[in-house]
């Protein structure tokens, strides 16, 4: 049976890590690592200075859980290391209260999570899901219907963890908050790009500090077909197949010969 690791960066008694358990037991082994509390858009933030403190806790349907003071990525760590006994073969990081699109893929915990399984060498899930309320509601779990991803995600198991999926690959998938087809429909997408709409407002001062907030009105994004804001403003779920192989392979003969041209480098060197 599948071993499956869930997590997320909302924390572990989010209501969206709870629906997102009871869906993948369905088809395997659950073991639940999550933060404490909510450790949101901490993207791959790690704990190396400190100890970390690991409790079991009980969540809502009675089933067991351990919550860390750790992030997201400390927890898929104590997974890795041994904490839940048999190492996972998967991890499904999520249902993140809230949608990572685009570019806010690379601020997010859940994300993160996930990522760090693939690093590992694991298949691995980001799931996300769109709030139905206005944005302050966005931590209220009852502004939230999971019905339709809970019964996508469980799907992609066998997918992810069959041999020819590529190990380095995680899926992102995010879900709207109406579906516009029954059953709903998902799509294949790549990462659109956002508009960030941040501002500098100072906010008081205390002697000679001064306190700021930088973070403005709800971000927008630049629409282009394909992308997973496209699907999301269609009602369908997207799937962003993610890998971060971050080196520029196609710059790096054009990078020696810059440095070579600088008297920095060598004609050929690595080629």
């Amino acid at each position: 049976m599948t071993h499956i690791l869930v997590t997320n960066d909302d924390g572990v008694f989010s209501p969206g890590l709870l629906a997102l358990k009871r869906a993948l037991e369905g088809v395997g082994r659950v073991s639940v690592i999550a933060p404490d509390r909510n450790r949101s858009a901490i993207g791959r933030g790690i704990t190396i200075h400190d100890p970390l403190h690991v409790e079991q806790v009980e969540l809502e349907d009675g089933s067991l859980a351990y919550a860390t003071d750790g992030t997201p990525v400390d927890c898929v760590r104590f997974a890795m290391l041994g904490l839940v006994g048999e190492v996972p073969d998967l991890v499904v990081s999520g249902i993140n209260m809230g949608l990572n699109l685009g570019d806010d893929v690379t601020y997010s915990g859940t994300v993160a999570a996930a990522l760090e399984g693939v690093l590992l060498g694991w298949p691995a899930i980001a799931v996300s899901q769109q709030h139905l309320g206005a944005p302050d509601d966005r931590w209220d779990g009852r502004h939230y219907d999971f019905a339709a991803v809970c019964d996508f995600v469980p799907k992609l198991v066998p997918l992810v963890t069959e041999h020819r999926f590529p190990r380095p690959v995680l899926l992102n998938v995010n879900a709207p908050a109406r579906p516009a087809h029954d059953p709903p429909r998902a799509r294949v997408t790549r990462l659109g790009r956002r508009v960030y709409n941040d501002a500098l407002v100072l906010e008081g001062t205390d002697g000679p500090r001064r306190r700021y907030t930088i973070y403005g009105e709800p971000p927008g994004y630049h629409p282009a077909p394909r992308t997973d804001f496209a699907a999301l403003e269609d009602g369908e779920i997207s799937v962003s197949p993610l890998h971060f192989e971050l080196t520029d392979e196609e710059g790096m003969d054009a990078l020696t010969g810059l440095l070579a041209d600088y008297g920095l480098g060598r004609h050929g060197e690595g080629r």
